[in-house]
């Protein structure tokens, strides 16, 4: 009789337990378990190319650290995103939705109150924190706390947002200053609870200013230019013929680092810094048509890889932290940027373009139970990241992410039926880069991109064409075929069947429909603290929700 009473008055006990659970909002996956949840240590890059990492096979460049990260763990050879632009990116990493159900196709401010996997990770016990380059104009959610740069950010002397409508200034370089405030995150965090870390920085994007020792590291390096520096884009002239994204013509002389003359001040010199020039005096030489080019080319690419190798140094400082106190063998480490870049290839610089060097992200990790030194080729987007977060925790995603969870695949599993193609839309027409909207599918062998406002379509064979050079439909050679035909008419299904499989009903294809609120500032209601150290910063990026 005393061993029905005590098991009735252990199961009241249990049963109270979950109901206070509940009822302050605790979240456990099935499988979750406290003692066994992982930290998750995500570090994010804004506009890394996957081909400016050694581990991915650079020309350019080594990354000894990023390399160590796949060295010691998983690299995804395939990894893409679905709208190739910065706060779109954001905004899908954190819902795990593509841009049409997150309701941010452009640059337009994120509705916070919205789920996403921070809320989930915060609720299942997770410390979390988000550090540096947020870029989606609503105060961050979710996260227990929290400093970020306003907008697009500086790279001297930068500017952070932190909770309670205030600011706050940290002297040095923004790539040093994230670092720092993330490791100071990781030295001030609950030791009694797993943290979740977004470590977001604001380099390589554009103005492209290195700290100075990776500056003078790459100031006299000649960097290997790429095949299609030159791209005449023969049969592809619905959209590359009118962009504004070129090394040849876009460049700024702010971009180039050009010193003005030094009577120009204010206006004056800030006009003649925004111009694009189209002759250029180099050593006594007068440089303009293909010389010209190439310098541009040099100056661009030796600026854009040491704010790489900058990245790179602050991935190195993160290991190590973890190796020295003991985190390693219970975080999981994982890199990847926001989107894709162009170094040079098409002529190009930027992102937006659905060809392979704008789609393609780099992503690693290691950490426990991922697999040591594989390599993985299977497809992956950016919007599995959200839903991969929650199943390292053990935590079940909800049915609003589009995502798959790439647990299995980090542990050197191939699930059964994955996707065998990706979707992928932008809408930024014309932007700042005059780029023409557009969407597409891209299988293991073959792209079609659809640039709905000329009703043109470009099919690439992405086996025999990997330069994506021959638009089939474009070349009177093969157009016609019937082969071509074919394959077009295949693809154009498929497409259609991506679209009805993420609900992609076309709704913010007209800018009149893109959603209003601005990510860029001004931030004029914020109030200054005036400068900071990052142990100061730190302690007032306390989120009051958190409290």
């Amino acid at each position: 009789m005393m061993q029905f009473i005590r098991t009735d008055r252990l199961c009241l006990r249990v049963l109270l337990l979950i109901l206070w659970l509940g009822s302050t909002g605790f979240e456990m996956g099935a499988n979750a378990n406290a003692a066994d949840q992982p930290n998750i240590l995500f570090i994010f890059s804004d506009d890394h190319a996957q081909a400016a990492i050694s581990a991915y096979g650079s020309r350019v460049n080594k990354t000894p650290h990023l390399d160590r990260l796949a060295n010691e763990g998983v690299r995804f050879t395939n990894s893409f995103v679905t709208n190739s632009i910065c706060t779109p990116s954001r905004a899908t990493l954190l819902t795990g939705q593509y841009s049409h159900l997150n309701a941010v196709p452009v640059f337009n401010r994120f509705d916070g109150s919205r789920d996403h996997a921070a809320k989930h990770l915060q609720k299942a016990g997770y410390h979390t924190g988000m550090i540096g380059k947020w870029h989606l104009g609503s105060d961050p959610t979710g996260f227990d706390r929290w400093i970020v740069l306003p907008g697009q950010g500086a790279y001297w002397n930068p500017q952070f947002l932190v909770p309670g409508n205030r600011k706050l200034t940290i002297e040095g370089h923004c790539t040093e200053v994230t670092t720092q405030l993330g490791i100071e995150f990781l030295e001030t965090r609950p030791k009694d609870r797993p943290f979740f870390l977004m470590l977001h920085h604001k380099a390589p994007h554009r103005e492209w200013a290195p700290d100075l020792k990776n500056q003078a590291l790459f100031a006299d390096r000649e960097i290997p230019e790429p095949e299609t520096l030159f791209d005449d884009y023969a049969t592809r002239p619905a959209a590359l013929p009118e962009n504004e994204q070129t090394i040849a013509n876009d460049l700024t002389r702010r971009d180039l680092k050009m010193e003005p003359p030094e009577e120009l001040q204010g206006a004056e010199r800030n006009r003649w810094l925004g111009e694009k020039p189209t002759q250029v005096s180099v050593g006594g030489k007068n440089l303009e048509g293909k010389d010209l080019v190439k310098w541009k080319y040099q100056r661009y690419m030796q600026d854009y890889l040491a704010c790489v190798q900058g990245v790179d140094d602050s991935v190195g400082q993160i290991l190590d932290y973890l190796d020295k106190n003991d985190l390693a063998k219970n975080t999981v480490v994982i890199y990847t940027a926001d989107n894709g870049w162009y170094l040079g290839e098409f002529g190009l610089y930027d992102k937006r373009f659905m060809y392979e060097p704008g789609l393609r992200t780099p992503l690693l990790a290691r950490g426990p139970g991922i697999a040591n030194g594989w390599i993985s080729k299977e497809m992956v987007m950016n919007i599995d990241l959200a839903p991969t977060f929650l199943g390292l925790a053990g935590i079940t995603p909800p049915e609003s992410m589009q995502g798959k969870s790439l647990v299995q695949l980090l542990k050197g599993q191939v699930p059964d039926n994955w996707r065998p193609a990706v979707y992928y839309r932008y809408y930024h027409d014309p932007g700042h880069h005059n780029t023409r909207a557009h969407y597409g599918v891209r299988t293991g062998t073959h792209k079609l991109i659809y640039y709905w406002k000329k009703d043109a379509y470009e099919l690439f064979d992405l086996v025999q064409d990997p330069l994506e050079q021959r638009n089939l439909l474009g070349d009177p050679a093969t157009a016609d075929a019937p082969s071509t035909r074919s394959l077009f008419e295949k693809l154009k299904t498929q497409l259609g069947d991506l679209q009805k499989q993420y609900g992609d009903d076309g709704r913010y294809a007209d800018p009149v429909d893109w959603p209003k609120g601005g990510v860029d500032g001004p931030f004029n209601e914020f109030k200054p603290l005036g400068k900071k150290s990052v142990a100061e910063a730190i302690g007032v990026s306390v989120s009051a929700a958190s409290n």
